[in-house]
């Protein structure tokens, strides 16, 4: 993911910063908001920042 890219996006819902992490055993990368606990899908690195596609963080999930 380009570090120019992940200085300009921010959550949809609170426009909050965003994490960049990537999954090295699944191959998926994800942007995390921390606020909402939301984590975004990149695919074929693309952010997918809609609401509807958001992955939903477990309470015990850790961001880190």
């Amino acid at each position: 993911m380009d570090p120019r890219l992940l200085e300009i996006l921010v959550c949809p819902i609170c426009k909050g910063p965003l994490l960049y992490r990537k999954d090295a055993h699944k191959a998926a990368a994800e942007l995390l908001c921390k606020a909402d606990r939301l984590g975004y899908p990149v695919k074929d690195g693309i952010p997918v920042m809609l609401e509807e596609e958001a992955r939903k963080l477990p309470p015990e999930e850790e961001i880190a």
